[in-house]
């Protein structure tokens, strides 16, 4: 192993160690010596997508109260589905939510996809989803990049360039550092970097001094954190100009 693999290994191990500690309580996460349920991870990835946490929290309780299982969610009508989604928004995720539900049960004999190209066979799972899910439902290797995400490994490589010009580029850089092997917690791995992302590496005024990647951090060793990610700036609207006459 060389040294690169051996820094990357201490930065996976020292991820694992501040969530185990610090890892956030969410409605649709198992707790320790659960199991976990890959219809809770599904459902919470699609209502996620474009809605904050703190939106999601309530709804999906409510959606796990009402259709306990995913079998429970294809029997249901989907006026049903898309009134219990009303104040989300989106309600296009709402309807290939019953569309997944319904493939997996019906055309899948309800066993659920475990791999990232089988998952984004279902309606409305996307790369970043089916990567999440494989990872957390099952504990697959995977490499699950998020808005958190990406800020975290700007600041960790100090790119300056805004995230909309170099998503490529962290996506590899984010390879290089996820688990190879399902030893590694790839599934508390990826919401670990979530995790410090929403707590921790956050948009504005980071707490760099807890974080466990501090000492990797190019962003925090050239004091460039509040800069990384580069915000790009906003088109200016082009003035109008005219002439007024009074009658």
């Amino acid at each position: 192993m060389n040294k690169n693999n051996d820094i990357l290994a201490k930065m996976r191990k020292d991820l694992l160690s501040w969530y185990d500690l610090n890892g956030r309580t969410l409605p649709w996460r198992a707790a320790k010596g659960q199991k976990i349920q890959p219809y809770h991870v599904l459902l919470s990835e699609i209502m996620l997508q474009q809605t904050t946490v703190a939106t999601v929290g309530p709804y999906f309780e409510k959606f796990v109260q009402r259709w306990p299982s995913l079998s429970d969610l294809a029997c249901a009508h989907l006026d049903e589905i898309l009134h219990g989604w009303q104040g989300l928004g989106y309600y296009a995720r709402a309807r290939n939510l019953h569309l997944c539900a319904k493939m997996i049960s019906e055309e899948l004999g309800g066993k659920f996809p475990e791999k990232e190209d089988d998952l984004k066979k279902l309606p409305g799972i996307g790369i970043y989803t089916a990567a999440a899910i494989s990872a957390i439902a099952f504990g697959n290797p995977a490499n699950v990049v998020d808005g958190n995400v990406e800020r975290v490994i700007a600041r960790i490589h100090a790119l300056k360039q805004p995230l909309k010009f170099i998503k490529s580029q962290i996506r590899d850089l984010s390879a290089k550092i996820s688990p190879t092997s399902r030893k590694e917690r790839p599934g508390d791995f990826a919401q670990a970097v979530m995790d410090l992302g929403a707590t921790i590496c956050t948009p504005r005024k980071p707490n760099c001094r807890i974080c466990p990647w501090r000492c990797q951090c190019k962003a925090f060793q050239n004091d460039l954190q509040e800069l990384i990610p580069a915000r790009q700036d906003k088109k200016s609207k082009p003035k109008r100009y005219g002439i007024v006459f009074w009658v």
